[in-house]
């Protein structure tokens, strides 16, 4: 890339899909409040879709504004059951919680993904995928849980569908990438026409 890639996220996995991809980049994470956010937003009544956006808009402009002369990626990941928002759990009983009302439901992750360059955006996009996830016993979640605790305790909804995780469900509705948290076929689709990227 002929201009400097900035991923305002401290996330693994997206930084893998980029490196995966050919995009080169380094990392700045962006340190913002996101639960004051998030709260804020509920209180206007903000749907989930607008939440994950102004979550990865907020992370984009705090590292551009650092960086004025990067394009700049930030990002946000959003699980919505009906109206109500599933965060990261923070503890496994907190996770226990999420999978139990997840349980023989759909739910919907949201994944934003917003681009700026000198403090300014350029590109948006917000990714949908439905998940249906089977019904699970008490005993299943709390073994689940047991086993995999260390992995994924800071994905949203207490699972990951690239490791055991994908046993929950019974069908997956959306874009791969999506699901694990960044838009990548429409950013790459972007970088390309803008000329960032070749083909």
């Amino acid at each position: 890339m002929p201009q400097e890639f900035i991923l305002a996220s401290g996330s693994e996995i997206r930084s893998k899909l980029l490196s995966t991809a050919g995009l080169d980049h380094r990392i700045d994470p962006a340190r913002i409040d996101e639960s004051a956010v998030r709260a804020a937003l509920d209180a206007e009544e903000a749907s989930p879709r607008d939440i994950a956006d102004t979550l990865a808009e907020l992370k984009a402009r705090k590292i551009s504004d650092r960086h004025p002369g990067a394009l700049v990626l930030g990002c946000d990941q959003v699980l919505a059951v009906d109206r109500q928002i599933l965060g990261k759990p923070a503890t496994i009983d907190e996770a226990k919680r999420h999978l139990t009302l997840l349980s023989g439901r759909m739910h919907m992750l949201l994944s934003a993904a917003v681009l700026y360059e000198a403090g300014q955006p350029l590109w948006r996009h917000v990714g949908q995928a439905r998940l249906h996830m089977r019904g699970l016993s008490p005993g299943f979640i709390e073994a689940y849980l047991d086993r995999n605790w260390d992995s994924i305790r800071h994905s949203v909804g207490g699972y990951k569908v690239e490791e055991e995780g994908v046993r929950l469900f019974t069908r997956i509705e959306g874009d791969h990438f999506t699901i694990l948290g960044l838009p990548l076929l429409e950013l790459l689709n972007h970088l390309i026409l803008k000329g960032e990227l070749d083909t």
